[in-house]
């Protein structure tokens, strides 16, 4: 630099933490920040869950031929089901079966 010539200032930029930012318990409830606790979310959702049944056109089971109603009561969860056991192959399949059904029937009822 010349004589007299003043270095140009730069302005300091602060520093940045190194430390991580903390979890926001928004990531527990997504929902928090509009005043939904999880015992309202899981009643809006029993909610919705009744009314999708009641919606639900009611079949006469015995008027089915056997195809329609295998299809209409047991394929949807027996498809997930077969599904699951390939892709898990479990030393005892026929176990895991049952289990996967007791545990999953309540997606798959019909009313």
């Amino acid at each position: 630099m010349a004589e007299g010539e003043q270095a140009p200032q730069v302005a300091e930029t602060p520093v940045l933490s190194q430390e991580p930012a903390p979890v926001v318990a928004a990531a527990e409830n997504p929902h928090a920040e509009h005043g939904l606790t999880e015992n309202v979310q899981k009643i809006i959702s029993t909610e919705k869950a009744e009314v999708e049944k009641q919606s639900r056109p009611k079949v006469d089971l015995q008027s089915l031929t056997t195809r329609n109603y295998l299809d209409t009561t047991v394929v949807p969860i027996l498809l997930q089901a077969m599904s699951a056991l390939a892709k898990e192959r479990p030393p005892n399949p026929i176990e895991y079966l049952a289990s996967y059904l007791l545990k999953n029937k309540d997606q798959f009822e019909n009313s």
